[in-house]
């Protein structure tokens, strides 16, 4: 197991502009991760190329492995036409991962207001056949894609698991995060048990929790069902994370796990005692 950072934990300093793109790698290494997670929120990869030289001096000066690419896409809803020219653009970011010499590439698939099952199971072919397509282009450089359980419309463990056996290619899998599921109103612990045979990445993540009827107040959003959340730093949120670690652990899942913080925190802070809590836990476990 390799414990890194999604670059997307400390977006609110970078988009502060109290962290530069280099500022955010060095400080995920100062941190004492492994590996850095890329997440190109406000800057552009594809229209910047510059700045993968950037990430990949920057990274190399400080001992720190790439693991994975994660970016926006939506193919649902779309005219034939359309859809394909969002596939290709989703291919010109399969060149930027290769370009980082990254194996790991996680892009959303679909944002939908029908988040009903009849709507997911008409637009299942369509979304299928996108990512089939993107998977077959990404092979070519030794990249497995993936799906995360991510945007409400396939965030549900059994919807992740529909669209990777209908895709049905050995590079396309899922990136699992752990505290996700929460947004479909899943339970954590069954879902991600039933989903880590396919994991190719693992994000660590937590959130408090509150019922429909309580709201809390700024800084919340609710699940599907009307749920209240709000992010918390890795094992301080309602989460069983000491189960989730186990779970994750006896899997025999030994790749690459990212600590993502959301919270209200400082984003370093959080970030930072996310991922101590993360390797003591590991190390308990």
């Amino acid at each position: 197991m390799k414990l890194g950072i999604s670059t997307y934990s400390l977006h609110t300093a970078f988009s502060a502009g109290e962290l530069t793109l280099a500022g955010v790698i060095e400080t995920i290494a100062d941190l004492g991760a492994e590996h850095a997670e890329i997440v190109p929120l406000g800057f552009n990869l594809v229209e910047q190329p510059e700045l993968v030289d950037v990430i990949l001096q920057t990274a190399a000066s400080r001992g720190l492995e790439l693991s994975n690419y994660a970016i926006g896409a939506n193919f649902a809803g779309l005219e034939a036409a359309e859809r394909q020219r969002e596939v290709e653009r989703v291919k010109r970011e399969v060149d930027v991962c290769a370009a980082l010499g990254i194996q790991r590439m996680r892009h959303d698939v679909a944002s939908a207001s029908d988040l009903s099952i009849a709507h997911f199971l008409e637009e299942l072919p369509r979304l299928a056949e996108a990512c089939r397509e993107i998977a077959d282009y990404a092979a070519a450089f030794g990249i497995t894609t993936s799906v995360e359980n991510h945007g409400y419309f396939i965030q549900h463990s059994d919807r992740v698991q529909a669209l990777v056996h209908a895709v049905g290619r050995d590079n396309f899998r899922t990136t699992l995060d752990v505290g996700n599921f929460l947004c479909a109103d899943e339970n954590p612990l069954t879902a991600v048990a039933s989903n880590m045979k396919l994991a190719s990445m693992v994000h660590f993540k937590d959130f408090y929790i509150r019922p429909q009827e309580r709201h809390p107040g700024e800084g919340w959003f609710q699940s599907s069902g009307g749920n209240w959340l709000r992010g918390a730093i890795v094992g301080q949120g309602d989460i069983d994370m000491p189960r989730i670690i186990r779970i994750v652990k006896e899997s025999g899942y030994d790749g690459y796990i990212s600590i993502e913080f959301e919270g209200m925190e400082d984003c370093r802070k959080g970030t930072r005692l996310g991922l101590e809590y993360i390797k003591r836990m590991w190390n308990e476990i």
